[in-house]
């Protein structure tokens, strides 16, 4: 059942403040700001398809900014899609800028600080889904974030298309159908950026990268086995380790650096569990292939900047709203990216 939110019942002063709030509680924390003048005017309508979250958004010139800070406070980890369907829109990550048309998305990392800016009265139709769902390497979601992707580009006039009837129909589907469409709409999804990325790698030819995208899938699939290896890779792709690791040191990468980084990811995503559900941190450890954890936790603290049980804390705290509804923002412990 569709959720539709607008400011159109709310009193012209209080309209800021209230979309404000809406915006913080569909998606993630937020910081939203409008011009002065004309009293403000926006509306959300909000459909869940499986593990998406389709909303469409109808509002006044804005800008919408994810902080440090912010992000600090809220562990949630999804990546969001906006499809541009009237108006212009930019979003920035990471350096980069994308400057959307009606027909155009770009992909958005919530682990990451962003800003969205709208000059005029827009519609935009944002997907979002558990960063996880994508299934792309962590340094794959780091060179798509903030890019303009076209219907002119093969793939992406499919998707195009296709979001959009997704965002008039997903509430007309039953659950099992919503789920699966979820699951095409987001391999599609997948797809596109590698395609994206594919054209775009300088160093590497067509099937160098989908071995490599090959070997990331293989190596997430058998992440929780102690045995994986540099050997045991090469050897299921029938390929010398020295060719593997070669393939790694183009992406500045290395093959155990790699492994180490999305072990942690999962140890990470499973820490910040809700209490009732969390497995205890030497369980977790030892699950996502590290024997000791002292060493784990030291690699924990070295990535993330704050150790394992401190990461629990901030989870608790964020998954805790205080009595006035808001969430409390650590004030000595923060959050460093590993990328």
């Amino acid at each position: 059942m569709a959720v539709v939110l607008s400011t159109d019942s709310v009193p012209p002063g209080d309209r800021l403040a209230y979309w404000h709030d809406v915006v913080w509680r569909t998606f993630v924390p937020l910081d939203v700001a409008a011009p002065q003048g004309e009293p403000f005017f926006g509306a959300v309508t909000t459909e869940q398809l499986g593990h998406l979250q389709i909303s469409t958004v109808d509002a006044e010139p804005e800008q919408v900014r994810r902080s440090r800070r912010l992000i600090a406070g809220s562990p949630d980890e999804y990546m969001l899609v906006g499809l541009q369907s009237r108006g212009t829109g930019v979003v920035v990550q990471d350096g980069r800028v994308a400057r959307l048309e009606p027909g155009e998305f770009a992909l958005y990392d919530t682990t990451l600080p962003y800003t969205l800016h709208f000059p005029e009265r827009f519609e935009m139709i944002v997907f979002q889904m558990p960063r996880q769902a994508m299934r792309l390497p962590e340094c794959d979601l780091r060179r798509i974030t903030g890019v303009t992707i076209g219907p002119d580009e093969s793939l992406a006039a499919l998707v195009v298309p296709l979001l959009s009837r997704l965002s008039a129909e997903a509430g007309s589907y039953r659950p099992e159908v919503g789920e699966m469409l979820a699951r095409n709409v987001t391999d599609l999804l997948t797809t596109v950026v590698a395609e994206r990325l594919g054209r775009d790698a300088t160093e590497t030819d067509a099937a160098q990268q989908t071995l490599l995208l090959r070997i990331r899938a293989y190596i997430d699939s058998h992440l929780a086995e102690p045995s994986l290896s540099v050997e045991t890779i090469a050897a299921a792709h029938h390929i010398s380790p020295r060719h593997l690791q070669r393939l790694f040191q183009r992406q500045d990468e290395t093959v155990g650096g790699w492994i180490r980084r999305r072990r942690l990811e999962e140890c990470r995503r499973e820490l910040a569990r809700p209490r009732r559900t969390r497995p205890a941190v030497a369980a977790v450890a030892h699950r996502w292939g590290f024997f000791s954890a002292a060493h784990f936790s030291r690699a924990f603290r070295a990535a993330y900047g704050m150790s394992p049980r401190e990461w629990q804390a901030l989870a608790d705290r964020s998954q805790s709203p205080t009595s006035d509804g808001s969430v409390p923002v650590p004030s000595t412990a923060t959050v460093r990216s590993s990328r």
